[in-house]
């Protein structure tokens, strides 16, 4: 009864799940990806910035990543006994000067800009 549920029921159940977890990975867009297409840019408040708002792929990777860098600002923020908005201004600005050629970075005026 065992062998029968594993193999008729579970092990499809697995291997289906293996596929879907393969098959996401591979959809999954990454930042360089969206950086290269022209998808997203750094800001200067240290902080990923959408340039085309239609794009929801993105948009979730953006919110995935500033959602970390904030954690990360904070705590080096609160390590330095600094204001958070200090860590976010140097690192974006570092952030901005290492972007690669082709890449957008947002300017003062909130303007996007291809380097």
């Amino acid at each position: 009864m065992i062998k029968h549920v594993f193999k008729n029921v579970l092990k499809p159940l697995i291997l289906l799940t293996f596929m879907l977890s393969l098959a996401n990975s591979a959809w999954a867009l990454n930042l360089d990806e969206a950086k290269s297409q022209g998808l997203i840019g750094e800001q200067s408040n240290g902080y990923l910035g959408l340039i085309n708002n239609s794009n929801a792929s993105a948009k979730s990777l953006i919110d995935d990543i500033n959602r970390k860098r904030r954690a990360a600002y904070t705590a080096k923020a609160q390590k330095a006994g600094v204001e958070l908005k200090i860590i976010e201004i140097r690192i974006g600005e570092r952030l901005q000067q290492r972007a690669k050629k082709g890449e957008y970075v947002q300017r003062s005026n909130g303007q996007w800009q291809r380097k």
